[in-house]
């Protein structure tokens, strides 16, 4: 029988800060690590199994038998089970083999610190490390600027296996080919962030990477670690930023997975109350658990780290935030204060932002949160959760039932578009637009929009100008920038072949503009979350279904005013006030020609008058285009 060595490069400071909930860099630690002892190069491994009676490795070096590579139990009370396996390398399979001391339960596991897993369905770990060179040392030197909540921030949202395929042989595209396309159409498409929907390994292709394996490897669907690191590299190159879907919220009960990981209830809570997600049919991380928080912060701080990504949009938070989340009364327990909160989840979150702010703080992480739960992307010191930003889901939800309802019933509805100001700048919102709303029936959100072909793209185009120039930063998904007409499948290819008509064409135009637009000019950044940044001229001409606002930035001379009509109905000579004496200029037009408009209503004497409106003393008549938006400026 071949022998394990014992081995450890756990100090004791490591043990106290992992029991404490406080070491944040387990994976540096954990896993699987080549290293060289007494002259010879090997594996060591370490996992922490507390309820084990024993841990071997078994794997492609040893016949996957279970009595060859026995680990050992540390004597620290730890419950980490550790050993040296000489002449084990890189490429290595493998998985833990974990009987139970108690109920003589035996279970194979993949390593939860892996860096690299088996292509599914297979589901073993592989002893992997890589020695990339990075080259964005200029990017990661100046990207506080770039990340800052005062910069423009527009996120096109992908999911790398549907993107776009290789359609000669039926194939996603590897990280290192999209490193070359994917790159190329977000910069020219002048985004400055993208967000991947998780890559982090997964088994099923349907679960879209929510339902994590490996929360340390990305997925070898496309490719190696070393080619995600390119991937990373190739856009931070082109000055884009990178975000990456974290969940933390909930995993599978996949065999091989960290469910039931050593016989016990190690990773989820062991009351199903807190433990069970029935939505997702996946279970819930034991927050209370402190090496439970150091293993997700970890984690956070890995991708962070070891990936060089520039943000984390944190998955289900409200999830996370509630006991009675998507439970009925009876299927939850109150906290100890008889409230709903789920005061250790709670904890864990604020330790998180707090952990990764810390270490960088030049990255943003982002709550996709739908509820009001208060101060979400309010420093921790205020008493908030620590986040940067908020998804804005009630903008999303409102905003869309606005645009899908027949222009003609519009005018009941306009405070379905108003009434996100008045919470606007209680958080720091992002407005998502996400694959969330085109998928299961929900229509793709082109498809949304009513009236015959020219009126949907003019809604869309109208949507977009809205969000473009509303408070907040943005979130695009693929395929609604060109105003793909089918619902996101996850298992084809984006329809890029719509871009041969002009009015699909003309919609990525529209938002390649509006990212130049939003990234030049100063007043749609610069107070994005501050009401300081927005000023209301006209919210209440219900009637004609006109909005008039202005957006501002820190120097008066950048501010814009906006004006939208809302129905297809073209407003020529209409009125509306200024905010000072002067001549305009238009800054901006969804109704332009190259965008699919009709480029029919030009307005050339902007010149203001002395004549009261809207409560100012200065006004100026316009022709408002049918479902257009106008951005003009003072000369």
């Amino acid at each position: 029988m071949a022998q394990t060595i014992a081995h450890s490069l756990f100090t004791e400071f490591d043990i106290n800060l992992f029991k404490g909930g406080k070491h944040y860099r387990l994976y540096e630690k954990f896993g699987s690590h080549i290293i060289t002892v007494d002259g010879v190069k090997g594996t060591y491994f370490a996992v922490w199994a507390p309820s084990a009676k024993s841990v071997s490795v078994i794997g492609d070096f040893n016949f996957w038998l279970e009595g060859e590579h026995h680990l050992n139990v540390r004597w620290d009370g730890s419950g980490i089970w550790e050993g040296f396996i000489p002449e084990v390398t890189k490429g290595a399979i493998y998985k833990y083999k974990i009987r139970n001391s108690s109920n003589n339960v035996t279970t194979e596991k993949a390593d939860p610190f892996a860096r690299r897993c088996e292509h599914p369905p297979k589901t073993a770990s592989q002893v992997w490390e890589d020695d990339y060179k990075w080259t964005d040392k200029k990017w990661m030197k100046n990207r506080k600027k770039n990340n800052a909540l005062d910069a423009p921030y527009a996120v096109y949202e992908v999911h790398l296996g549907s993107w776009k395929k290789q359609i000669e042989e039926n194939r996603f595209l590897s990280y290192r080919e999209l490193a070359d396309d994917l790159v190329k159409y977000v910069k020219d498409m002048n985004f400055t962030h993208v967000e991947f929907m998780p890559i982090m390994e997964y088994p099923y292709d349907p679960s879209w990477g929510y339902q994590l394996t490996g929360y340390f490897a990305p997925t070898s669907r496309f490719g190696y670690p070393d080619d995600f690191k390119f991937l990373v590299d190739k856009f931070h190159e082109a000055s884009i930023g990178v975000l990456l879907d974290w969940v933390p919220s909930h995993f599978p009960s996949d065999d091989h997975g960290l469910g039931f990981f050593d016989g016990s209830h190690l990773y989820e809570h062991p009351d199903r109350r807190k433990g069970y997600h029935q939505d997702w049919k996946s279970l819930i991380f034991n927050y209370g658990r402190n090496e439970i928080k150091a293993f997700l912060i970890s984690n956070a701080i890995f991708w962070l780290d070891q990936y060089h990504a520039d943000g984390l949009r944190v998955d289900a938070v409200a999830s996370m935030l509630f006991l009675d989340y998507s439970r009925e009364d009876g299927e939850w327990e109150p906290n100890m204060f008889g409230g709903n909160e789920y005061l250790e989840a709670i904890d864990f979150i604020k330790e998180m932002n707090a952990a990764v702010y810390e270490s960088f703080p030049d990255v943003q992480t982002i709550a996709e949160e739908s509820t009001s739960f208060p101060k979400v992307s309010r420093p921790i010191y205020d008493g908030g959760l620590g986040f940067g930003m908020k998804w804005m889901m009630g903008w999303m939800h409102d905003t869309l039932g606005y645009f899908q309802k027949e222009t003609i019933y519009r005018k009941h509805h306009q405070n379905e578009l108003t009434f996100g100001l008045n919470y606007a700048f209680s958080e720091n919102f992002m407005l998502p637009l996400s694959h969330d709303e085109v998928v299961y029936g929900k229509k793709s959100i082109v498809d949304k929009m009513p009236g015959d072909e020219w009126q949907k793209f003019a809604n869309l185009r109208l949507l977009y100008s809205f969000m473009y120039t509303h408070p907040g930063t943005k979130l695009l998904f693929q395929g609604s920038e060109f105003g793909q007409t089918s619902e996101w499948n996850f298992n084809g290819s984006l329809d890029w072949h719509l871009l041969q008509y002009d009015v699909h064409k003309g919609a990525q135009s529209l938002v390649k503009d509006l990212n130049k637009f939003y990234s030049k000019e100063p007043a749609l950044y610069q107070k994005q979350f501050s009401h300081e940044g927005f000023e209301w001229i006209d919210h209440g001409d219900h009637q004609n279904c006109v909005m008039t606002y202005i957006r501002k930035g820190e120097n008066e001379k950048d501010n814009i005013i906006i004006i939208l009509n809302l129905t297809p109905v073209p407003r020529e000579n209409y009125r509306i006030g200024l905010p000072k004496a002067g001549t305009l200029k238009e800054v901006f037009n969804s109704d332009d020609q190259k965008y699919y408009g009709t480029s029919n209503y030009k307005n050339t004497k902007l010149t203001s008058e002395e004549k009261e409106w809207n409560n100012r003393e200065h006004s100026v008549e316009l022709n408002l285009p049918p479902l257009g938006m106008l951005a003009f400026k003072f000369k």
